[in-house]
């Protein structure tokens, strides 16, 4: 067997995968099934043991690539306007956080290690590529070189400091909701008990007219999907403005007007190898951070993301109690600026399953948790991330 087959490649790259999912299942997501597959996953590129194009030969990061745009189209079915609305909180404590931690980075690390190494780590810490890309060019045409390490390793690794932090607070709140949908439940249930009709009499509803054709079958939704997803992008390029969000509003606008179905990639039975691909894009991110290169730029690196994670909790917490939101619920939307999309989508997926007891209470969490989660990882991902990370660069001489 040698690696260079993608069956083999990719086989490999789940085994992580699924240990991860072992794992997480084991804490109750106390343990992020991503941790344990990106920390296994350096572990043995560094010894060797994995090729470090093991994700590149399994081909399955393609197919993320491919299905990343279709699932943000999906994301949006998820989330109606009425709801989108609401999550005007969502976008402030996003925001908060990431404010709070340009204010504790910047100042600290300056002084610690200098002006240039502050900025090449900010604007990563509190996004993605784009962001890191945005940095690295500047970085290389302003005459400093030897710093693009820092924010491909802030990058690579600020999700390890982000994700448990995250998934504790989350599966805290999750509890909390639980608890509280108990105590409603227990008086609805009786009320409703009162209700229901004596001596065994049923309630016969009138049976549903057929449809004489049925036009949403799975290759027709993955094929709207697919649309949303070109379109997304086409406009992206049009407007400057990322694709990504294109794709978001999409999803959301084609809900409303009944072109797509609400959760249409699950009925498409496509969803769980879209997120599976996904997944495999963040491992492939990790997949050029040599050994030397950690040990090296250790003491910046984590410095950098320890004070950014705490600037981040800072600033979300405080906005969480001016929006009157729960502070556990904030903090943890606050953080997905350190790990974006999809983490903060298969988090919420794994919080959900951990804590719900039954599939519709595991329903019903993710539905409660996923939107603030995603409206959050959104806003500092995709757009806080990018101007700051612009404006900093800027300031390079």
């Amino acid at each position: 067997m040698t690696i260079n087959e993608p069956v083999y490649a990719a086989m490999l790259v789940l085994a992580l995968i699924a240990i991860g999912e072992v794992v997480s299942i084991i804490t109750r997501a106390r343990v992020p099934m991503l941790l344990i597959a990106i920390l296994g996953f350096l572990i043995f590129i560094w010894t060797g043991i994995f090729p470090a194009d093991i994700v590149d030969t399994s081909s399955f990061s393609t197919m993320g690539t491919l299905l990343t745009g279709p699932l943000v189209v999906h994301l949006g079915t998820l989330i109606p306007l009425t709801l989108m609305a609401k999550q005007y909180r969502a976008v402030l404590i996003a925001l908060g956080g990431s404010l709070v931690a340009l204010l504790f980075v910047l100042p600290i690390i300056t002084m610690l290690f200098g002006y240039e190494t502050a900025v090449a780590g900010t604007g990563p810490l509190v996004g993605g590529i784009v962001a890191f890309i945005v940095t690295s060019e500047a970085l290389n045409g302003s005459g400093f070189e030897y710093l693009v390490a820092i924010p491909a390793l802030v990058l690579a690794v600020h999700k390890l400091f982000g994700l448990p932090v995250a998934s504790m607070l989350l599966r805290k709140y999750a509890l909390i909701l639980r608890n509280k949908w108990d105590q409603t439940d227990s008086s609805s249930y009786i009320a409703a008990a009162a209700e229901v009709p004596l001596h065994g009499a049923a309630v016969v509803s009138a049976p549903k007219k057929r449809k004489k054709y049925e036009f949403n079958t799975a290759n027709i939704l993955l094929f709207k999907l697919f649309v949303g997803a070109s379109l997304g992008t086409v406009l992206g390029e049009l407007t400057g403005i990322s694709g990504t969000i294109w794709c978001l509003f999409i999803g959301v606008l084609g809900t409303k007007v009944n072109f797509y179905n609400e959760n249409i990639m699950d009925k498409a039975k496509a969803s769980s190898i879209a997120v599976l691909g996904t997944i495999f894009i963040v491992i492939a991110s990790m997949s050029k951070v040599s050994l030397t290169q950690f040990l090296h730029f250790i003491p910046q690196v984590v410095t950098i993301i320890i004070i950014g994670e705490i600037g981040i909790l800072v600033g979300g917490f405080i906005v969480s109690k001016l929006v009157k939101w729960h502070p556990y619920k904030g903090m943890s939307l606050a953080l997905t600026a350190m790990f974006g999309f999809p983490a903060d989508y298969i988090l919420c997926q794994e919080v959900s399953r951990s804590v719900g007891r039954t599939e519709e209470e595991e329903n019903r969490l993710l539905n409660e948790l996923s939107p603030p989660m995603l409206i959050g990882g959104f806003t500092t991902v995709t757009v806080a991330s990018v101007l700051i990370a612009s404006i900093l660069v800027k300031t390079l001489s």
